[in-house]
């Protein structure tokens, strides 16, 4: 009898399977990234952590995929050793991190320690505990930029010439799940049983973490076993092998980079936000930590449920460099919302427009990721897909990383003198207006670079 299914990824279950897998360690990877971004006011009152110091944890996230270029190491290892051995090892750096990340913030790193007293010894306006979980945040972080690129590639790797957008939808909608949860969460751990404690959700996601590592080891074992199937002429090392120099390749295509540089100015009017937006809430709402995380925790949703569709939408229909151009609108709209309209505490009018704009930044985050990433494998070869990714990544990690610190050094200059609880938000949400500005009309002149070369990036995905 004929065989109905010639690999696993031509049976849906294993590759739908495959998904729900790597998605779940994404999953986890999101919860631990934003742990402590609805509890800033807290980070202030239990750790001494001012705006600035908030600002430069929040980038240390990246500092070592910019500078010491991990993310470019990252997509060579990806390429060079394949998809599992580097699934693994940023699942194990991920937990590494996140370790120095708890120990920093705990009870038991306090003065007398010995590395507390080192740290404490230098730059004594930036507090030890922060210097701490600032490193361990920079070597976790390495690791979810790893994971990042490493899901990519295994996404394209089982739906090519499938449902690739709505594959990466997917994915990235149980991501934006595990931000929903984890605003929902970490301040019901904060003040479980009276009192606040930022220990408590930061150690829940550290366990959280190593569920993550095991998905990736189980996750292992389906790729070695298509990797069998696909046999020689389709295995992961591709007749054409990677080398070094592709890597110069993608710095001298033009289209490649506007998609880069687009998603350098989007994500940093997204990922920085979210580090401050129960804050401004808080501020701007007169609103307790609780009620903040929690209005904001829709913005994941919305993304979480529209992705999805977005993709399958493009995998039929097309239309990516719209896409990418209406995003970058909607994300200028809801932060000028919060920029200039005359909000005011117990009004019901400013807080449905609150929700509204959150809802419209929901909206946003699904129109840009669901278009930007399956269009990557339209512009450059299989071979050094995994570094494309990891140059994209890398590029995009600037920008996450400076612009935490910008705002929290123009959250500071614009509020000198201000307390706890009355930050005036203005100027930082300007500044993250202006980026959406700047993606749509990146978003413009891809659209026009599309039509010169023919990329395909309005066309559909799924191949008839």
């Amino acid at each position: 009898m004929n065989r109905i299914h010639q690999t696993m990824r031509d049976s849906a279950i294993f590759r739908w399977g495959a998904l729900i897998l790597i998605a779940l360690t994404m999953f986890f990877a999101y919860m631990f990234v934003d742990v402590l971004s609805p509890l800033q006011t807290m980070l202030e009152t239990q750790l001494n952590w001012k705006p600035d110091v908030y600002g430069v944890f929040a980038s240390s996230e990246y500092f070592l995929n910019v500078f010491v270029f991990f993310l470019i190491f990252a997509g060579i290892i990806l390429d060079k050793m394949g998809i599992r051995f580097t699934a693994i090892l940023s699942g194990v750096v991920m937990v590494v991190g996140g370790a120095i990340k708890l120990y920093a913030i705990s009870s038991n790193f306090i003065e007398g320690n010995v590395l507390y007293d080192l740290l404490n010894s230098f730059w004594v306006s930036f507090p030890p505990t922060a210097k701490l979980a600032s490193a361990g945040f920079a070597i976790f972080g390495c690791g979810v930029e790893m994971a990042g690129i490493t899901v990519s590639k295994a996404i394209v790797k089982w739906f090519k010439g499938r449902e690739l957008a709505l594959a990466m939808g997917i994915e990235m909608a149980i991501a934006r799940l595990g931000v929903f949860a984890v605003f929902r969460l970490s301040p019901y751990l904060a003040t479980l049983g009276g009192g606040e404690d930022v220990v408590r959700p930061v150690a829940v996601c550290c366990g959280l973490l190593c569920i993550g590592l095991l998905t990736f080891i189980i996750y292992s074992f389906m790729d070695k076993k298509l990797d069998t199937e696909l046999g020689a002429q389709e295995n992961e090392e591709p007749e054409d092998p990677f080398k070094i120099s592709d890597i110069g390749i993608l710095f001298t295509n033009k289209t490649f980079l506007l998609i880069a540089f687009l998603c350098v100015l989007y994500y940093s009017a997204i990922f920085p936000f979210q580090k401050f937006a129960t804050s401004m809430l808080e501020n701007r709402l007169d609103m307790p930590t609780e009620e903040a995380s929690s209005l904001f925790s829709l913005f994941p949703i919305g993304a979480m449920i529209l992705t999805p569709i977005l993709g399958a939408f493009l995998d039929r229909k097309g239309k990516g460099a719209t896409m990418l151009i209406l995003g970058g609108i909607l994300v200028f709209i809801c932060h000028s919302i919060f920029a200039i309209y005359p909000l005011r505490p117990d009004s019901l009018e400013s807080e449905v427009i609150s929700y509204a704009a959150i809802i419209l930044l929901g909206i946003s985050f699904s129109l840009v990721p669901a278009a930007l990433w399956p269009s990557v494998p339209k512009l450059v070869e299989e071979r050094y897909l995994g570094s494309a990714y990891s140059v994209i990544f890398w590029i995009q990690n600037i920008g996450l990383w400076a612009f935490p610190m910008i705002i929290g050094k123009v959250l500071a200059w614009a509020n000198p003198n201000a307390t706890v609880g009355d930050y005036d938000y203005t100027a930082p949400m300007l500044v993250f207006a202006s980026l959406g500005v700047l993606a749509s009309l990146l978003g413009i002149w891809l659209k026009i670079e599309d039509r010169k070369g023919g990329y395909g990036l309005e066309e559909p995905n799924i191949m008839k």
